[in-house]
Formats: C-alpha cells, sequence, structure tokens
C-alpha cells in the first residue's frame, strides 16, 4: 500500500477534480503491474493497472488507494472492470467520500465473490486526498494559507515593500504549492500595490512534467468589493481562467465585463465579499484544494470566520523591525481567552527559510 501511496502522489499537480488514486497488482509474491491516475478522463489507476498486467491480472490481488468507483463518470466504473480481470482480492487504503460511490464499490466486489479488505495506511491515503474529502464531506474545499515572514512575523516594510522576504528555494516551494490547488485566491489590495501575475513558472517548479503542470494552471480569483481592479492588471496578461468577485454590481464592474474580464456577486455583511459563498461557489465548480495568497487582512479575516484549514508559513532569518507590517489583522482579540490556536504539523528547512506547516484547532 505504500507503494500504491506513492503511485498515487504522482498525480498530486494533474488529476483535479480527481482524487490522486494509485494502484498496485501483486500475484504470487510478486509485482505484476502498477498504474496511477494522471489525469481526469484518462484512464482510473485500477484500469491502468489491468491494462498493463493483461492476463497476469486473473487471481491477483489489488492495492489501492481509493475505494473502486462504482459507477459511470468520464470514465466506466473500475469495480467492473477488477470483476472481469478475474481480481481475487482487493486491499484497499479508504472508502470513497463521493457518495455516487461510497460503499458501493465495496458492495459490488464483494457480491462478485472478491475479497475486500479496507483501512490499511488509511490516515495517509487521507492527507492525499484531503481536499477532495473536505468537498465532498464539508460541500466546500480545503483552504490553504500562504504566508511569508521575517523572524520578527513580520510580512513586509511599512511602506508595503516586501520582495523578497524569503529565498529562491521558498518561492520555488510555493509554485509547488499554487500548482497542486485548483484555485488561488487573492485580495484586490494585493494586485492594486504589488501587481502580481499568480502564475506557474515552468523554470521554478522543479518538476520532471513541469510543463505538463503549467497546462494545469489554476483559477484566479480576486475578491474585489468594489471592482477596482484594472484590465490592465498584470494577471489578466497571462493564461488561465481568472474571475473577479465583488459584493454588488455596479458599473466598474459592467465596464470589466466589457473588456471580457468574468466578473460575480457574492455580497455579504458590510459591503464585504461573502467568503463563505465563495467557497460554496469554487465548491460546485469542482474545487478541491484552495490557496489563500494575500494581505493581512483578507488572511486575517479567513482566519476570523473559520475559513482555514492549513497554514504553510515561510519564516526568513531576518528582522523588519516593530513598525513593519503584522501578519494578520484581527481586530477584536483583546483577551488570551480569545486566542486563535494551531495545530503544527511540520517544520522544515527550505533553502535558507523555515517552512511551518499548521492546522487550525
Amino acid at each position: 500500500m505504500a507503494r500504491a501511496l506513492q503511485l498515487a502522489e504522482k498525480g498530486l499537480y494533474t488529476t483535479d477534480p480527481n482524487p490522486r488514486v494509485g494502484c498496485l497488482l501483486v500475484k504470487d509474491n510478486r509485482v505484476v503491474a502498477e498504474g496511477w491516475h494522471q489525469k481526469a478522463g484518462a484512464g482510473h489507476a485500477e484500469v491502468e493497472a489491468l491494462r498493463k498486467a493483461g492476463s497476469n491480472a486473473r487471481g491477483a490481488t489489488a492495492y489501492v488507494t481509493l475505494e473502486p468507483c462504482s459507477h459511470t463518470g468520464r470514465t466506466p466504473p473500475c469495480s467492473d472492470q477488477l470483476i472481469e480481470a478475474g481480481i481475487k482480492q482487493v486491499v484497499c487504503a479508504m472508502k470513497d467520500p463521493n457518495p455516487l460511490v461510497s460503499g458501493q464499490g465495496f458492495e459490488k466486489l464483494k457480491q462478485a465473490g472478491i475479497l475486500v479488505q479496507s483501512g490499511v495506511l488509511e490516515q495517509q491515503a487521507k492527507a492525499l486526498n484531503a481536499g477532495f474529502i473536505k468537498r465532498m464531506e464539508c460541500g466546500r474545499p480545503l483552504v490553504r494559507c500562504k504566508l511569508a515572514m521575517s523572524l520578527d512575523g513580520r510580512t513586509a516594510m511599512a511602506s508595503g515593500e516586501s520582495q523578497w522576504i524569503t529565498g529562491p528555494a521558498a518561492r520555488s516551494d510555493v509554485q509547488r504549492l499554487r500548482a497542486r490547488s485548483s484555485a488561488i485566491v487573492t485580495g484586490v489590495g494585493t494586485v492594486l500595490f504589488d501587481n502580481p501575475s499568480f502564475n506557474l513558472r515552468e523554470e521554478q517548479l522543479g518538476l520532471d512534467n513541469a510543463s505538463e503542470v503549467v497546462s494545469h494552471a489554476p483559477l484566479r480569483v480576486v475578491l474585489d468589493s468594489q471592482f477596482r481592479i484594472s484590465s490592465d492588471a498584470k494577471i489578466f496578461a497571462q493564461p488561465g481562467p481568472i474571475v473577479v468577485i465583488g459584493a454588488q454590481d455596479n458599473q466598474a464592474r459592467r465596464s470589466l465585463e466589457t473588456q471580457h474580464v468574468e466578473t460575480l456577486v457574492l455580497g455579504g455583511r458590510e459591503g464585504r465579499v461573502d467568503l463563505a459563498a465563495v467557497l460554496a461557489w469554487l465548491a460546485k465548480k469542482e474545487c478541491n484544494e484552495i490557496l489563500v495568497e494575500a494581505g493581512a487582512t483578507l488572511s486575517g479575516a479567513f482566519l476570523k470566520q473559520g475559513l482555514l484549514d492549513e497554514l504553510v508559513i515561510y519564516v526568513a532569518p531576518k528582522l523588519l523591525g516593530d513598525a513593519a507590517r503584522g501578519l494578520f489583522n484581527l481586530p477584536g482579540l483583546t483577551s488570551m481567552s480569545e486566542q486563535i490556536s494551531l495545530n503544527i504539523q511540520e517544520v522544515r528547512n527550505v533553502g535558507e527559510d523555515l517552512r511551518i506547516s499548521a492546522t487550525v484547532c
């Protein structure tokens, strides 16, 4: 199963909106074929392994990281093909959270006389597809917020100058975070001040299949209550889908639309964009993982509203001073009882910087 999970991870950047799945076929204590899901519309992991195994699949045991599907989507049901191939046993890491499948794939296999075992390395399998699971079970994507700060917790000088706090290794790591995400969400303040592209840069990804990964560029979402963004912003000069989401319809929105900019209105309280509605809309667009790359105000709003699942914070060995800008804007916190707690999952070196990965309690 550990090998099957390694195979599944090969699809980390390309399977969206599908889950990442790997499969291993073993017969007479020998691996006869391996397969992994490469992209939506292509063969699922089980199908790829069966195709490579041919007649050797009969009587084999399939190790697969996710319950074989039992419904027809972009491809036929994998459970049917395992049955037809004569597989004798299926060992699975986890049940599929998709209600169209959940448990039904196992049941179909059992009815065909195939032995089924589930729960092997389940936690590792869930971690690989945490966004897909979140969307299926909660109706919203997993939201990951990326931030870069100095050792004294500052993200930019008081003037707003911030390039570059972190080194090239950290910036390449951010490229891979973007590449695995379904969408990148930012605020109009970041666009107006920094004029970023939020694109994928093939030379910085450090991946063997970098050109293919770049072709799967994530959706870029700009939250802009009043539609202040200019159609001349660099973000519009890059290939790939972009949508600007505001709080209310106005002339500025209509002006953007005449310049072929896709817009959407999802208004919330106090004339701001409704962040929960944005996530619900992204889930309907089949987005599994969202990367928030924004300033202290928008990042703080996601955190304060309980909408962040993970934080990835890059810490540079630098000091910017107490006049520099902080990590989050969290007004209203006045006592220790109001503190927001985090669970640190990992701390590791990325070049000259540290990367802290944490979940929100």
